[in-house]
């Protein structure tokens, strides 16, 4: 795949691109080139060598700054692209999906089949959970929240990307759960990929910035983080990364 995203890419330079730039990339830990299609990086500034784009270069880098350990830890992640750097080289990783209709708990396609809002695991479980774009998908977010901070040890904590689209606004529940499971929108229907799911995942959520009131209501502490760092390809829209720790008992 990468070595088609490179032929693609190559064959747009060099007048058919944004801009590109030469740096280190936190997603596959070697000096790379970063080259943008368009104007919107939050989608099209990708690293040529594992297409990663800078949201989860951001997160990598909080990671390692905050978890430098992380390799030896035991880490749960929610809803991910397959074959990245956590998957790759962490000892104690595992990654879920959800599958409407099938037995929560049970593993499919290489998945352990899980609903954020109920989960199956035991308490204090991981020392990190991660998702990436996933928050604004959850129809009862506060339920998800409580049940990742049941499933995280003492100092753990919950690092995710989630696009903050309505800043300085409030929150905007924008869809809810149809008895026969559809979304039913309160605006234009939304739909963002889910490399599960060819129908793609509602948006359920306009986030902002008190969506640190809301986490806390789940007993987790949070930080919000924005990065602007060329030489780690991290620029773009909508890139903050939230560290939402659990306290440790007094």
């Amino acid at each position: 795949m990468q070595r088609n995203l490179k032929r693609a890419l190559g064959r747009l330079m060099p007048n058919g691109f944004y801009f590109s730039r030469r740096g280190y990339c936190p997603c596959c830990d070697q000096t790379v080139r970063f080259l943008a299609l368009d104007s919107w990086l939050r989608d099209s500034f990708k690293c040529l060598s594992c297409g990663s784009i800078p949201r989860q270069r951001a997160l990598m880098t909080i990671l390692e700054r905050h978890y430098p350990a992380w390799k030896d830890l035991h880490i749960h992640e929610s809803s991910p692209n397959r074959g990245g750097r956590l998957e790759r080289d962490c000892k104690h990783y595992l990654a879920s999906q959800f599958f409407p209709g099938r037995p929560l708990g049970e593993v499919f396609d290489g998945y352990r089949n899980e609903d954020l809002e109920k989960q199956t695991f035991p308490d204090s479980a991981f020392d990190l959970v991660v998702t990436q774009d996933v928050m604004e998908h959850v129809y009862d977010p506060l339920a998800a929240f409580r049940e990742i901070a049941r499933t995280l040890k003492p100092g753990g904590a919950h690092i995710l990307s989630v696009p903050l689209v309505n800043k300085h606004r409030p929150s905007e529940v924008w869809a809810t759960k149809a008895p026969d499971g559809s979304p039913v929108f309160a605006g234009e229907a939304e739909f963002h990929g889910n490399p599960v799911d060819p129908r793609g995942s509602p948006v359920t959520m306009h986030w902002g910035f008190d969506i640190v009131e809301i986490i806390a209501r789940s007993g987790l502490t949070t930080t919000v983080e924005h990065l602007d760092d060329l030489q780690l390809g991290i620029r773009a829209e909508y890139i903050e990364i939230l560290v939402c720790r659990k306290p440790v008992p007094q």
